[in-house]
Order: structure tokens, then sequence, then C-alpha cells
């Protein structure tokens, strides 16, 4: 049975206010509800269609009131936030994603209208260790347990849901957890990391990046708020990339630096508000990560349109380029040709200098 009226928390960032205009658009949901701590951007609210904004804080007991008051059914949790940077530090992060998400979680096990409940979470709570298998699937748990940041408050929070799910089993839950998003509207850790010209890389390193397109997480999002799949999945676009390769694509320098120094390069960007290159993302840009998607594609029921490489692309469009990409490209091969070429001389050489085999005398051959 679809929703009669979805709440949506986060609708101010660019995926949460899509997210309710889509909902908006479907004219078999009654009410839509927005919830933010700031007012959305003009152009988020022009999005936004008919959905009620209310400027509440999660944090607060209040959004119980507007759960109950409204007879919410559904409740669609983004107001989760990536960066330290874009919460007032780490601090003011904690608070507002783990005591947020307490409060919301409250609220809805105390309001016997709530049916449904879709958390956005990450892949992130799989952490980023040199010992992690090729793939995750949705039943494994993270090899390094991650100690802090993002990933740990994503942890925590699963954690909660899973508490909240067993307190009211009637209440169908569904956890997405993403890979890093990518496109030309989103702001994400990858999109601010690849819009630098020049991009500090750890020497030695060279992480697998599996990104999903911003319209294939909207589709997911809308999908598990309408329909009713319940458990966890994993949500990414087929195939990776290697961070080197990304960061080429889409015309930027890398510099590859000693890991001691990248701590100074993440407090120097940190101050900037350039981007996090806090412990928890250094050890996912030196090691990476990649998640099954079978769940998605065969339970959930949808496959992304877009995959990494069609993501990154589609990205790329809307970045000016520090390095043309076909000069990259002609370098490249120019470099390959030379190397193949320095190959075939080294051979030849070592031909030449390769002892003849001792003769053997035509006696010896006759009596044998």
């Amino acid at each position: 049975m679809p929703p009669a009226v979805v709440l949506v928390t986060g609708v101010s960032r660019w995926l949460g206010g899509a997210l309710a205009g889509e909902l908006a658009a479907d004219s078999s949901i009654e009410r839509v509800i927005g919830v933010d701590t700031v007012p959305p951007s003009p152009e988020v609210l022009r999005r936004l269609g008919r959905t009620e904004f209310v400027r509440a804080d999660i944090r607060n007991p209040l959004i119980g009131k507007v759960i109950t008051g409204a007879s919410v059914d559904t409740v669609v949790h983004m107001n989760i936030s990536a960066t330290p940077g874009g919460s007032g530090g780490r601090t003011s992060m904690k608070e507002l994603n783990v005591i947020g998400t307490m409060q919301l979680l409250a609220a809805c096990q105390a309001a016997p209208s709530v049916r449904r409940l879709v958390l956005k979470s990450t892949s992130a709570v799989y952490g980023a260790s040199s010992r992690d298998p090729a793939v995750f699937t949705e039943s494994m748990q993270a090899r390094r347990v991650p100690g802090g940041g993002f990933a740990k408050d994503s942890l925590d929070i699963e954690g909660y849901v899973r508490s909240f799910a067993r307190r009211r089993p009637d209440v169908d839950v569904a956890v997405l957890r993403f890979t890093n998003f990518i496109g030309p509207r989103i702001d994400s850790l990858l999109t601010t990391f690849f819009r630098m010209p020049l991009v500090p890389t750890a020497l030695g390193y060279d992480a697998r990046v599996q990104l999903l397109h911003e319209d294939d997480a909207l589709a997911v999002l809308t999908r598990a708020t309408t329909q009713d799949f319940t458990g966890t999945v994993n949500v990414g676009g087929d195939g990776t990339l290697l961070l080197s390769q990304a960061i080429r694509r889409v015309g930027r320098v890398p510099v590859p630096l000693p890991t001691p120094a990248m701590g100074s390069i993440g407090r120097l960007t940190r101050g900037g508000s350039l981007v996090d290159y806090s412990p928890e993302q250094m050890r996912f840009l030196n090691f990476g990560r990649v998640v099954d998607t079978t769940v998605l594609r065969e339970e959930f029921g949808y496959t992304p349109r877009y995959t990494t490489v069609a993501a990154l692309a589609d990205f790329a469009r809307t970045v000016q380029p520090v390095v043309p990409p076909a000069l990259v490209d002609g370098v490249a091969g120019r470099a390959l040709s030379l190397l193949d070429g320095l190959a075939r001389v080294s051979e030849s050489v070592a031909e030449r200098r390769r002892p003849a085999p001792p003769s053997i005398p035509l006696r010896a051959v006759r009596d044998a």
C-alpha cells in the first residue's frame, strides 16, 4: 500500500529536497512534510513542490509532535552529515547524526501511525583497510571497525535502527547503504575532492572507487519509500575505477605525497573548508571500498542506469579540466609506445649478448 503521509528529514540538501519533490509529484501521496534545521535554498525550494517545509531540529523532542500531529506513516531519515565542516565541527556533527537519530526513533516509536522507516545509510560502515575482501556483501562486517567520524556514526545509527525494529516489529524498516555519490548537482566528498585543481594522494596507494550517480540514488530512495522492501541493501553503480584513473578522467593533476605529509594537508584543507582529509577519509582514499549489488538488482528490483565510469563522465562534463583528458591520453599513449620500444631494444640487446649454444661435433652425432 502506498504511503499517505511521508516525513523526510534533511530536505535542505540537494538529495533530500529532490526526494521530497519526487514524492510531492506523486498524486497518490496525500502529504509530504520536509524537515530541516535551515531553510532550503531557492533552487531546492522550487523543486519541493507541494512539500510542507517545517523548520525543526530532530535533536529536539518536539519532532515527535510533528510526527503525531500529522499522522505520519512513513519516515525517511536523510539528515545525516558526512563532513564536520558542513555541521559546525565534529561535536555538532555527532550530535546531529547520533543524538538526532535517537530522538527521531523515539518519536517514531511513540507514534502508532508510523508504519515504515527508510534510513539513508552508507557503505562506510564496512570500513576501509588493507585486509578488506574484494567485495562486501550485506552480511559482512568491517575487518577494521571505524573508530570515529562519519563511519562510526553510521554504525551507531544502524544499531539504533535495529533496536527500534525489535521494539516496533510492526514497522517495516529499509536500510540503504550507499556508495559515494557523484553527479553535476550533488555535493559529496568526492565531488569536492575532484574539483581541486591539484589533488593530493598518498604515495604508494591507488584505491578502488565505486560510484553512484545522483539520479540513481534518487530513484532508489523513491522506490524504497513507496514500495515494501525490508532489510539492508548495498546501493552502487556497476564497475570500479582506480583513484588515479578517476583523477585523470576529470582532468585533474594528482600530487602523490608521503603518508605523514597527508596529515598536514588534511589540517590545511579542513581549515580552508576545501575537503575533509580526516583519518577515516584517508583510509578510504588509500584502500577504497567495493560492495556487491546482487540484492539491489534481484530483491530490491533496481538496476542503476549509470555505471561507475558513466557516472564519473557525467560529473566531468561540469568541471573545467586543468589538464585536458585528450592531452593526458596522448601523453600516456606516447609513454606506453616509448616503453614498448625500450622493451624491444632491451630484448634485442639481450639476444645479441646471449652466448651461442656449444656446437656438437658431427662425428659425435653419427656415433649417437
